[in-house]
């Protein structure tokens, strides 16, 4: 056991003061360590170090973004990072401490732990997470659930869902667990697995197939050290996981989500006064529509933009991220000006963090001044003199020809949308159609909107149908998910229909496209426009919230009907056939 102390400081001394004292104490008391920290706050200094506590301490560590005297310490073994890299990487942060100290750095920071439960089975923590943080996360979570229990594993899932983390991952159940699978198609931090034995893959690979997840975890997790991130994890194990540019931009998608959902919600109420109410100032129609449109829909493209460039360089490239996304907006380069300025900011961002160097007692300058000013000139300027018009040409270009497209190429894109929402039901795929359907919201183009919400409604509702009235093609345990995906298709939830594309792919998921692919047609065709981008049949209640909303509804309905008849036709009886001695003694 060694005696550590701690100093910690941050520029405003509120937040980063106390998080990285409190992580650093329950890391180190975790370890079993010694330690008492003293926070330099904004109420000023608290649990200041004695001289006797000096004295008689093994080691200093000093998390803090700005200069701390050390002249009170005098020569011991200290190590100086940030405070982010102290809440982030702590168990990291701490052996390099450990391995200052003579006699102490061959030694094991912590006792080892069983590698298996009373059972024999593994004590295994997990993390899924997806883009929007419904369906795939708590599908995954319990399908990994089911799995663990099975194979005779303990397990304890969080959640990283649209309402935040659920069943929070305690300090405990990480350092007792000998093995950590993240099942995410977004960013999610690992630092706090350093060291432990990570397997990481899609939240979709968990979702169908969660038993071989588990079971490749057990042969393929590597140790994840204090400051890899996930990815070199899933390099090192050779695991198949949405890596780069898609990863960033999903990120991005999943914080532009909530926005985009209560800013359109709001527009589609402003609307139950009239499709014209909201210009007549001093009015409900026009505060719900300063709301939606004035405030929401103008945060839309600076969160997608901020958040692809903190997937890309963590917290450094929020800040150019953020300033990139509003320089778009005022451009007029809409969602894909957006899309670029997160790219350029995230990147720029981990090239300055990584290949500036300061000198030390500077160190603290370089997450609050040197990264944003550099990065954010740099995306400002490209933005300006370089990105901005080409990119404003375009998304001009693309608006005007899908708002004069005649019926043909209306027709020709909705089967296009319709079936990429059917074919990974969730997936990819799927998420590249909705991303393009909701970055045309603020350009005003409504109707991919439309098509891309009827065609993610149709495959569950046509499978809660076929279960109904074939029972005999599908078991009783299908027969009762068929209800549930009914639910989640009049949610516009297309994860609902997965459980059954996964059992049955080849004449499940063709089905589906059929239905999805002419129900977005028949949208496009019929010129309907949704102004809010989920909600499904609940949205479609509040009035001119779509157009031709009969239309609509007909086109949702031969979608369904079409699924469901596909599905009757492809899907074998389940019934034994009777001998034909049977048969002929019936007869008689």
């Amino acid at each position: 056991m060694a005696r550590l102390i701690a100093v910690t400081s941050c520029p405003t001394g509120i937040a980063h003061s106390l998080m990285a004292a409190e992580a650093i104490k329950k890391t180190a008391e975790l370890m079993g360590h010694e330690i008492q920290v003293e926070i330099h706050g904004a109420e000023g200094t608290t649990n200041p170090l004695s001289d006797e506590t000096i004295a008689a301490a093994d080691a200093l560590l000093i998390a803090a973004d700005i200069h701390v005297e050390t002249e009170p310490f005098g020569d011991m073994p200290t190590l100086t990072v940030s405070t982010s890299r102290a809440i982030r990487d702590t168990r990291g942060v701490l052996d390099e401490l450990l391995a200052l100290v003579p006699g102490l750095a061959a030694q094991p920071a912590e006792p080892e732990l069983p590698e298996t439960t009373a059972g024999g089975g593994r004590r295994i923590v997990a993390i899924t997470a997806c883009p929007t943080g419904i369906a795939h996360t708590f599908m995954a979570a319990d399908a990994l659930k089911k799995a663990a229990a099975a194979a005779g594993d303990e397990i304890h899932v969080e959640t990283q869902g649209s309402v935040g983390a659920k069943n929070q991952l305690t300090p405990e159940q990480i350092a007792a667990a000998d093995l950590v699978v993240i099942a995410a198609d977004t960013h999610v931090d690992p630092s706090r697995f350093a060291g432990k034995s990570v397997y990481t893959t899609s939240v979709g690979a968990a979702v169908k197939g969660a038993a071989d997840v588990i079971t490749k975890a057990k042969a393929e997790a590597a140790p994840l050290s204090g400051t890899a991130p996930a990815a070199a994890a899933a390099e090192k194990t050779g695991k198949r996981k949405i890596e780069g540019p898609y990863k960033h931009l999903l990120t991005g998608v999943s914080y532009m989500l909530p926005i985009v959902v209560a800013g359109g919600l709001c527009i589609a109420l402003s609307f139950v006064f009239g499709i014209e109410a909201f210009k007549e100032q001093g009015t409900l129609a026009a505060a719900l529509m300063d709301i939606g449109g004035g405030a929401a829909f103008k945060l839309m493209v600076p969160i997608l933009s901020g958040y692809i460039a903190y997937s890309i360089a963590d917290r450094p490239g929020l800040t150019p991220g953020l300033i990139g996304g509003m320089l778009a907006v005022n451009l007029e380069a809409g969602f894909l000006g957006g899309i670029v300025s997160g790219f350029l900011a995230g990147y720029i961002a981990l090239l300055i963090r990584d290949r500036v160097q300061v000198p030390q007692h500077f160190e603290g300058l370089k997450p609050v001044l040197i990264i944003p000013l550099l990065s954010t000139l740099a995306v400002g300027l490209l933005m300006i003199y370089v990105v901005g018009a080409p990119v404003k040409g375009i998304m001009d270009g693309l608006t005007h020809f899908l708002q004069g497209m005649g019926s043909t190429n209306a027709v020709i894109l909705g089967l296009i949308l319709g079936a990429m929402m059917a074919v990974d039901m969730g997936g990819p795929v799927n998420k590249a159609a909705y991303t393009f359907a909701v970055g045309l919201l603020t350009s005003d183009t409504y109707m991919p909107m439309a098509a891309v919400m009827a065609a993610g409604m149709t495959p569950p509702l046509g499978i809660a149908i076929a279960t109904m009235i074939g029972g005999n093609r599908f078991t009783q345990a299908e027969r009762e998910a068929g209800k549930a995906a009914g639910v989640l298709g009049l949610s516009f939830i297309t994860e609902g229909a997965i459980p059954f594309a996964a059992k049955d792919p080849l004449r499940v998921i063709p089905s589906l496209i059929l239905g999805s692919a002419v129900t977005g047609a028949l949208s496009m065709y019929f010129g309907v426009g949704l102004r809010a981008p989920h909600g499904g049949i609940f949205v479609l209640a509040i009035p001119n919230a779509v157009s031709h909303l009969a239309l609509y509804a007909l086109a949702i309905a031969v979608g369904t009907a079409l699924t469901t008849v596909a599905l009757l036709i492809l899907k074998p009886s389940l019934e034994e056939p009777k001998p034909a001695t049977a048969v002929r003694l019936a007869t008689k």
